[in-house]
């Protein structure tokens, strides 16, 4: 709903005159169901640069939020919702002190002995405020759906790491559930560490792992392939009696790929092979 020409001026007007007293009200209103979290000097930064802002767009023509001349006025709001979101407050708390402006301009304007016109521009001006609340709601979800994905991505790393057991040998230990997103970091992590060290051994290490079924299979033999083009073997270590067990039952093979009980027992192999082959370049030589 759009101000009328009239209303948005007088808004603006009461916003200017009485700015200290909107802006102190507006930040104890907005800090009081914080408890805490924020204090009300704090909540003041915020709500001043709102308020600001929401006067500037106002003189400026701007009788909605959508309109262009309220660009600024959306920026604020959406940096408001990302310092929120980062912060650890809810979409809710974030909105609410939004909508606690329409308390300081009820209390700090009078409303209640301005007469009739006063108390059809606090109707409208409401309207207005609670596209404000509802766009800070909106741009919270945003920046906590971005904050979400950032910290599963930097899971995803941390839970994947590529390790240096041997001169030559490399290992990823693998631990929960290995789904296709993590799977194809295993492969980009692994193959980036055989670049980086000139490894011609990996060792992936499934103890960690819950549950092999066919899906989780075709993942590890991608990953296997695709370090095979690398140039380098792959061995697999962890597979316990009841994944044995599964993996027979299942019908899944690998092949000619080394399989080994333990991750000691692959490194032990690794380290053979790699010793086996010296001896025979020695040899050649």
């Amino acid at each position: 709903m759009a101000l009328k020409a009239e209303q948005s001026e007088r808004l603006g007007k009461l916003l200017s005159e009485r700015s200290e007293q909107i802006s102190r009200r507006w930040a104890e209103v907005a800090a009081a169901p914080l408890k805490g979290r924020l204090t009300v000097s704090e909540s003041g930064r915020q709500t001043t640069e709102l308020q600001t802002q929401l006067r500037k767009s106002l003189s400026e023509g701007a009788n909605d939020l959508d309109s262009a001349k309220a660009a600024e006025l959306r920026a604020v709001l959406t940096e408001l919702s990302r310092n929120r979101a980062r912060q650890g407050f809810t979409a809710t708390e974030t909105a609410t002190s939004v909508f606690a402006l329409k308390t300081a301009l009820y209390e700090i304007g009078e409303i209640e002995k301005s007469g009739e016109t006063a108390l059809r521009d606090y109707v409208a001006w409401s309207a207005l405020i609670d596209e404000l609340g509802l766009f800070t709601f909106e741009a919270f979800s945003r920046a906590r759906e971005h904050i979400i994905t950032e910290q599963s991505e930097q899971l995803l790393e941390l839970s994947t790491p590529v390790v240096k057991l041997w001169e030559g040998v490399v290992a990823v230990p693998l631990v929960g559930t290995l789904d296709s997103a993590r799977a194809q970091v295993v492969m980009e992590r692994l193959l980036q560490a055989l670049v980086d060290t000139g490894s011609p051994y990996a060792i992936i290490d499934i103890t960690g792992v819950p549950a092999v079924d066919t899906q989780v299979a075709q993942h590890i033999l991608k990953t296997v392939m695709a370090a095979r083009l690398m140039g380098a073997e792959c061995v697999i270590s962890g597979i316990r009696p009841q994944i044995a067990q599964t993996i027979v039952a299942l019908g899944i093979e690998f092949g000619d790929i080394a399989t080994k009980a333990t991750l000691a027992d692959a490194l032990r192999h690794a380290v053979r092979r790699g010793g086996a082959e010296l001896r025979a370049a020695k040899r050649e030589a």
